[in-house]
C-alpha cells in the first residue's frame, strides 16, 4: 500500500461511512431516472472489504436510498473485497470492475444478479467521485482524495513495470532462452514427434507381418 494512504487506517470507519453515503446520497436523489433502479436494490446489502485498510463498510438500499453504515446484522448479499488500488480505478478511473476482478484487484462473491442491478445503478449514474466529493465537501478535500487516487495507480502501474523488467532481466541473466529458442525448440520437438509417430506406426505394421507368418509356419 502506498504510503500516501496511511492516514486512512487512522480515519476512523464511521467517518468513511458519512462520506460515501453523503455523496452516493446525493447523486442518486438528484435523477428521476435511477429510481427504478434503487427500487430494485430494496433490501439488499453489500459488505465492503478494503484490504489494505482493514476497513470493512455496509452499503444498503432502503425506500429508495442508500445508506452506508461500519455495521450491520443482516446477512449481505453480495461480499466485495479489493485493494485501494481496484477501488481506486473502479472509482476515479471508471474501469469495469468485471476487468478489475480479472485483473484480481477485486473479488465479488454471492447474489449475481444483485450485482448486476448494482452495476447498472452506478454505470447510469456515471458516477464522477472527484466532481461528487469536491461538490460535497469543497475544493480541498476533493481534490486531495483525486490526486492521491491518481498517484496511487501511477505508483502501482510503475511498481508493476519495474517488476516486470526485473524478472525479464534475471531470466536473461541466468541465460534462459528468449522467445524465438523457445519457439525454435517448440518447433523442433513437434517435428521429432512426428517421426517418432511415424516410426512407432513402421514397427506396429512390422510386429503384426511378423506375427502373421508365424502362424502360418505354425500351421
Amino acid at each position: 500500500m502506498s504510503i500516501m494512504f496511511l492516514p486512512l487506517r487512522l480515519v476512523p470507519v464511521p467517518a468513511q461511512c458519512v462520506v460515501l453515503s453523503t455523496v452516493l446520497g446525493l447523486v442518486f436523489s438528484r435523477d428521476e431516472g435511477l429510481k427504478p433502479l434503487l427500487e430494485e436494490l430494496e433490501g439488499k446489502v453489500f459488505r465492503i472489504h478494503v484490504r489494505d485498510t482493514g476497513a470493512v463498510m455496509f452499503l444498503g438500499f432502503s425506500r429508495g436510498r442508500p445508506w452506508v453504515h461500519p455495521r450491520c446484522e443482516q446477512r449481505p448479499d453480495v461480499k466485495i473485497d479489493g485493494s485501494l488500488e481496484g477501488f481506486a480505478r473502479m472509482c476515479f478511473a471508471h474501469e469495469d470492475p468485471d476487468e478489475l476482478v480479472f485483473a484480481r484487484l477485486l473479488r465479488v462473491s454471492g447474489d449475481s444478479e444483485a450485482m448486476l442491478r448494482f452495476k447498472k445503478l452506478l454505470a447510469e449514474a456515471d458516477l464522477d467521485w472527484e466532481r461528487e466529493l469536491r461538490a460535497a465537501f469543497g475544493d480541498l478535500f476533493g481534490g486531495r482524495v483525486a490526486r492521491a487516487a491518481r498517484a496511487l495507480m501511477a505508483l502501482e502501474q510503475k511498481a508493476e513495470r519495474q517488476s516486470r523488467e526485473l524478472a525479464e532481466g534475471c531470466l536473461k541473466g541466468i541465460g534462459l532462452p528468449d522467445q524465438a529458442r523457445l519457439q525454435a525448440w517448440q518447433a523442433g520437438v513437434e517435428q521429432a514427434s512426428h517421426r517418432l509417430s511415424r516410426l512407432k506406426g513402421r514397427v506396429t505394421r512390422l510386429e503384426h507381418r511378423l506375427q502373421s507368418q508365424h502362424d502360418e509356419g505354425s500351421q
